[in-house]
This record gives C-alpha cells, structure tokens and sequence, in this order.
C-alpha cells in the first residue's frame, strides 16, 4: 500500500509573524518548521503502517521554498520511507485551490492509496485543502478523524463531535484528514535522525506536474491579502482602589462596556 502524507513548512507560531509587502507571509525573518498538524498525519501514516500485514510505504509531500526541505526531513526521521519537494520560484503567493491542485498533480505522479493530511495548517488554519484535494483527484474524502485504521481496502475512521462521534469509511483509494486528538506524534529518535539522512528526497518543478505558472503563485491566486495592520499594543488596564467605591466603579464599568 502507498500512503502519501501532505506536509507543510509553516512559520514559527512563536515567532515575530508578518505579512510581507505584496500581502504573503513573511518566511524569510522568521523560522519556519514542519506544521504540528501534519506530524498527527504522519504519525496515522506510520501507525497503520506498523498494524499492517502487508508491505506500506510512506511518501511525504510538500510545496513550498529551499526551506521546506526541513519539513521532510522531520517527517523522515520519525519513519517515513521518501520524500517528495514541489519547489519553483513561480509558487510565491499560491493559495489553497492553487496549493490543492499542485498536490494533487504530485500526488497522481508519484501514485497512492491513501492521502492523510493534518485537519488545517497551523499558519492559514482554512482547513480547507484536504477536501479540495479529494474533489480534484475524483477520490472519496473522510475528513477530522480522530482514529483511523484501513482494513479490507477500506479506510475506517472516527469522528468525534460534541454530542456524539461517527464511524465513517470509504474504499481505497481515498483521502483523508486527521485531528490533533488522534494521538500524540512521536519524538524521532536519534537513529531516525541519522537514517533520514539517506532516505531519498526529490524535488519536482512546475513543469514537471504539467502546471502553467499562471494557474498558481499570485497570478493565479483566488484569494489574496489586501491589507493588514499590527495587533495594537496590549495597555494597561484600569486599577480601583477600593475605598468603599469598588462596587460601584464596577458597576459603573460594566455599563459602559454594556454587560448590563
């Protein structure tokens, strides 16, 4: 079985986060590492893996710059088999249709089973990448699991909601999109580390997915960033000294505010 895990290098949430002149993501002056998202993804990939009878092996696949390569290497050291980086200089300012088709050319190329990816990424949080790329590659999509297992060419999942959870399966082959409840992500060990370093990684231009530069990037972006302003600077908060006021300065706070 061929399972292809979506990752994403994403900026740093801890990080000074910004926007850059032509409205994208600022990713040169902050640092950037593989979404925590995805490392569920890969982490089901590699579970089902280890539960299987028959041979699995596990591809990783991201878009994005030179840096991206962090992301796969993370990916590799906790078990994946080989990684594939979609990178062109044309990618700049592609979105989530944009992003969705590239995968799912590069999907298609390097073929599959199964598709898992992370339920958002952590910098865009649309959430929405895992069903466009379901629809573009005609399979069926099984999306926010919080458990999933593939038996009898089935992919079986559950999915919690807050009154109640569903059972939910499709047939091979299929996409699916997993919850940050489906179990936590292991640290990769230092013989992981080591033996990532000689696992395959290759990387795939635009053409080689047969995408015209037009169709991605800013040009050929569906959404775009207008404008953005800073988060205002947190102050300081109003003191009362009780002097038998307190009450009702509160009072006559929460009216102002109309709480009451």
């Amino acid at each position: 079985m061929r399972i292809v895990v979506t990752v994403k290098y994403v900026p740093d949430a801890a990080g000074d986060r910004r926007f850059s002149d032509d409205g994208t993501v600022d990713r040169d002056n902050v640092d950037g590492l593989l979404s925590e998202l995805d490392e569920y993804a890969v982490e089901q990939a590699l579970q089902i893996c280890e539960n299987s009878e028959d041979d699995v092996e596990i591809t990783v696949l991201t878009v994005g710059p030179e840096d991206a390569k962090d992301a796969l290497r993370k990916a590799l050291s906790m078990g994946a088999d080989r990684a594939i980086h979609v990178e062109d200089d044309d990618l700049h300012g592609t979105d989530a249709l944009g992003t969705s088709l590239m995968l799912a050319k590069a999907v298609e190329k390097a073929g599959y089973d199964l598709v898992i990816c992370g339920m958002a990424s952590t910098d865009g949080t649309m959430g929405v990448v895992p069903a466009l790329l379901a629809e573009r590659l005609g399979v069926p999509q099984v999306t926010l699991l919080s458990e999933v297992l593939v038996e009898d060419g089935m992919v079986v999942g559950r999915r919690d909601g807050d009154a109640a959870s569903e059972r939910l399966e499709a047939a091979l082959p299929a996409v699916v999109s997993v919850t940050d409840q489906s179990g936590e992500a292991r640290y990769p060990s230092f013989k992981g580390i080591m033996a990532a370093k000689k696992k395959p990684v290759e990387s795939w231009e635009l053409s080689d997915l047969e995408i015209e530069a037009g169709e991605v990037g800013l040009e050929g972006a569906y959404t775009v960033v207008d404008a953005a302003a800073e988060r205002p600077a947190r102050t300081a908060g109003t003191i009362v000294m009780d002097e038998n006021e307190g009450g009702r300065q509160l009072a006559e706070f929460l009216a102002r505010q109309k709480f009451i």
